[in-house]
């Protein structure tokens, strides 16, 4: 085709593929940025939507509680081990002075210290009372904290056995919302599918052919390619069955067309030579003859054997010869390329006929005048 398009008509169809090729792109950038945010049409859903809120709720102030006593009970019992440290210290500090002290009085054995053993007895007794209330403080505040933590790991063994359930709720929905979403851009998509294969049997040769097939390529990369990353599991069956469909539709079109065009050549192959040569357009015959094929039947033809002015195959004429100066040329040429005299068809003898009659009746009607 493109052998027998003038230059600047050439380089428009460029031009216009790329006007196809650019519509495409900024209508496949619209598409894909609606088929992405097709699912802000749903809610988004959470876990609470589904738990049991009368019971999660006491359950989860349960948690909360015990998280704030186990976190203060910590902090007082840190507080209460430094206080014990500082008792065990002082308790061994004055025990190891009582022994020295006795040590003492067993060497001098003086009778009149007994006063002071006694009162350094006492002392002592108060170190290790001091000693064992600290360490009742830490035991309590242990307790406070082992019972803070065990309450907290049964409130949330029951909330996990309620978040299981409302997660089981939650995936079941996801994947119901999952179905709806892909429905939403399976009737997007689908449709435009149905448009294109419409414009590309009846538009695509149009004068809006640029904005044809942009949309067209537009709506198969909208289907095939953009619709895949957001399809479900079973998405592929979807994809494939219409695939297939679509195949059979666009082959079915093909064997009905192709059987179609072999009808009209075998009809055209039955017309008279003149005939069928006005039925072809200027720029088909030369798009065929530049691929070396015959015009009518478009079977193979050695164009470059001066012998052949006829096909050999539809006998449709190939080459004649220039009624002004007799050069050989093509058949489907509007000039001669040896002198440039227009090749217009000769009159058929119809209209030959027509001529001469109304050249005698003109003929006739003068000398009445």
């Amino acid at each position: 085709m493109s052998k027998s398009l003038r230059l600047s008509e050439k380089w428009f169809r460029r031009g216009l593929w790329l006007v196809a090729l650019v519509f495409a792109s900024f209508l496949i950038g619209l598409g894909g940025t609606i088929v992405g945010d097709l699912p802000q049409v749903e809610r988004a859903l959470q876990l609470d939507d589904f738990i049991d809120r009368a019971a999660a709720e006491p359950l989860r102030n349960t948690i909360k509680a015990a998280e704030q006593t186990e976190l203060v009970a910590t902090r007082e019992l840190e507080q209460v081990r430094l206080q014990l440290t500082a008792a065990q210290q002082a308790s061994a500090n004055a025990r190891e002075t009582f022994a020295n002290w006795i040590a003492t009085r067993r060497a001098t054995a003086q009778p009149d210290q007994d006063t002071e053993l006694i009162a350094r007895t006492k002392a002592l007794d108060v170190f290790k009372q001091k000693e064992n209330e600290v360490q009742q403080q830490v035991n309590t505040q242990r307790q406070i904290v082992l019972d803070a933590r065990q309450g907290e790991q049964r409130a949330r063994q029951s909330l996990a056995v309620l978040e299981r359930v409302a997660q089981e709720k939650l995936e079941a929905e996801y994947r119901r919302v999952e179905l709806r979403v892909f429905g939403y851009r399976l009737a997007l998509t689908l449709p435009l599918l149905v448009v294109a294969g419409w414009l590309f049997v009846k538009k695509r040769k149009g004068t809006y052919w640029p904005f044809v097939w942009g949309f067209i390529f537009f709506a198969v990369f909208a289907f095939f390619v953009e619709l895949v990353p957001y399809m479900p599991s079973y998405g592929g069956y979807v994809r494939y069955v219409v695939g297939i469909l679509a195949t059979v539709l666009v082959g079915r079109y093909a064997i009905v067309a192709l059987n179609s065009y072999l009808a009209r050549q075998k009809l055209a192959e039955q017309q008279p030579d003149q005939v069928r040569r006005e039925e072809l357009s200027y720029d088909t015959a030369l798009t065929r003859l530049g691929k070396n094929v015959c015009p009518g039947c478009e079977r193979p033809v050695d164009l470059k054997n001066n012998e052949i002015d006829f096909c050999p195959h539809c006998g449709i004429g190939l080459f004649d010869h220039c009624g002004q100066c007799e050069t050989r040329k093509s058949a489907f040429s509007k000039f001669c390329h040896a002198c440039g005299t227009s090749a217009a068809p000769p009159a058929s003898p119809a209209s030959a006929g027509e001529s001469a009659n109304s050249f005698t009746s003109g003929a006739a009607v003068r000398p009445a005048v």
